[in-house]
């Protein structure tokens, strides 16, 4: 007799993107840009996540988050200031989170033809105070990041913590389009090239994951690296 797996098992997981918003997602990115979803994420895998970000803030285990690629890479607190941790699937949680965006990637590549290849990712924990001022994701001479993607983790965000990403439209950049809330299970996605975007800053502390969705490049003929 086979056993059959236990409850709490991988197996028995609920999905851990909601395979719907897939379909949304893509209409809303080939319409406008960016797309923004409620209950995206699996709230137990948004639990979990959280509290392996928890931890590491806790335990002083982030690196400071800078500004640039390579050589250009420096600390600006005026700019941004918050701390991070890449994804390197060491906790079933990053796994399942992972994985789920490497579904993504398939269903963006089979509907849209964009040629993605590979996904990066790092949590990114806001203390009180911190903000990212407004910005594109793609860097100058090494445009390979294609698809930007943030996914929150804080149960029961207060209407009055801050901490909302602000997404603005592509051709007036000061126009704001959408304000996002930073609450577990919301996924924001947009294009990494024309959207800019900014974190308003928050009053408490702020978990997410971003990431990007990438596209081979190279420079020099070197090919260019994820981070």
């Amino acid at each position: 007799m086979i056993a059959s797996a236990a409850p709490n098992s991988p197996a028995h997981s609920p999905p851990a993107i909601n395979p719907i918003a897939h379909i949304a997602l893509v209409d809303a990115l080939v319409e406008q840009g960016w797309y923004v979803g409620n209950n995206v994420i699996d709230l137990q895998l948004c639990q979990a996540l959280h509290r392996e970000l928890h931890h590491m803030a806790e335990h002083d285990v982030l690196d400071e988050a800078g500004i640039g690629r390579g050589k250009e890479h420096h600390l600006r607190k005026d700019i941004r200031g918050d701390a991070i941790h890449w994804l390197d699937r060491e906790s079933e949680a990053q796994r399942r989170y992972l994985d789920a965006m490497a579904e993504l990637q398939q269903s963006l590549n089979q509907a849209l033809f964009l040629g993605l290849f590979e996904y990066e990712a790092h949590f990114a924990h806001y203390p009180p105070g911190a903000f990212y001022q407004r910005h594109l994701d793609s860097f100058r001479g090494r445009a390979n990041r294609v698809i930007s993607t943030v996914g929150y983790l804080n149960p029961q965000w207060p209407t009055d913590g801050g901490g909302e990403m602000v997404i603005y439209h592509p051709d007036t950049p000061t126009q704001e389009v959408a304000r996002v809330m930073p609450e577990a299970g919301t996924f924001a996605c947009f294009l990494s090239e024309t959207i800019p975007h900014e974190v308003l800053p928050t009053q408490q502390p702020r978990a997410s994951i971003a990431g990007w969705f990438r596209r081979n490049a190279s420079l020099g003929g070197v090919l260019d690296p994820a981070r």
